[in-house]
């Protein structure tokens, strides 16, 4: 069964627009909504968070329309985390998620115990206002997951993050997947689309290019490569075989006549993919 069902859905603004898009997805699905800047990202995941109205189209949120403004029983059930962190710079860490925490009426995560998730446990009771644009990043981030959210939307969760700290934000969306959490991921970052990622759509002014699995696209759309490192008269160089058609047996002729000293399959990314379906880039 779908946690989100979008039917046709429309919104025009002065600066863009949302064009009939419809996909769905299912309970404990990370979903990534992929596009360049203008796309029509933010403006769908404002839309399902209840955000913005909806102007055209359709919404279910498992398995019940949605009509008007949602209430809040709706927002006990999601998370919002943003692309740039909205806290309280007066308030510490710590008080900042108690605060938030009061907001729900439902069970909430023990503040600290979140705090020490996103590794800021020693910094609980500094201001925020104190607090690194990394570490800002992070109370955001478990803010938003304070409530024990059905469904989360995050923009952008790893930004400006080093990697250790990335690679630990991304074991808590997987985590948090694992325990039945619905997903929806808008980001610029095709890596950790991929890495994350069930299936992905990609958006361009505000229409569907393309939704799949991230495996299954650059299956579909790529060209498998392996690239061959060999020795010629003393030098190092490097051939590329397509791995259809006969470039399968050009390769094994190649591997019997030269000194090959390495051989590597060359996937496509997801980028190359998106570039080639939307001829535009992730800028």
């Amino acid at each position: 069964m779908s946690m989100i069902d979008v039917s046709n859905l429309s919104y025009t603004y002065k600066k863009g627009a949302v064009n009939g898009v419809s996909f769905k997805i299912g309970k404990g699905e990370i979903f990534g909504f992929l596009g360049p800047s203008g796309a029509g990202k933010s403006t769908t995941q404002a839309v399902l968070a209840g955000l913005l109205s909806i102007q055209s189209g359709s919404i279910s949120i498992d398995g019940n329309l949605r009509s008007g403004s949602p209430g809040k029983e709706f927002f006990n059930r999601i998370g919002m985390g943003f692309e740039i962190p909205n806290v309280y710079k007066k308030l510490s860490g710590l008080d900042n998620l108690k605060f938030h925490a009061r907001l729900y009426d439902r069970e909430t995560m023990d503040p600290m115990e979140v705090l020490e998730m996103v590794g800021l446990a020693e910094d609980a009771d500094k201001k925020a206002g104190q607090y690194s644009k990394g570490m800002k990043q992070r109370l955001g981030f478990a803010r938003s997951m304070i409530n024990n959210p059905d469904i989360w939307f995050l923009d952008e969760p790893t930004m400006g993050l080093d990697p250790t700290t990335a690679n630990s934000i991304k074991s808590i969306i997987r985590r948090r997947q694992a325990e039945g959490t619905t997903i929806f991921l808008t980001t610029h970052n095709m890596f950790v689309a991929d890495e994350l990622c069930d299936r992905v759509a990609f958006i361009v002014d505000g229409a569907l290019v393309a939704v799949d699995s991230p495996k299954n696209l650059k299956l579909k759309h790529g060209k498998p490569v392996a690239r061959v490192e060999y020795l010629d008269g003393g030098a190092m160089k490097e051939h590329e075989f397509s791995m259809e058609g006969k470039g399968k047996s050009e390769l094994q002729q190649f591997i019997g006549t030269h000194d090959v000293k390495t051989i590597h399959s060359l996937e496509p990314s997801l980028e190359d993919i998106f570039i080639k379906l939307t001829g535009r880039g992730l800028e």
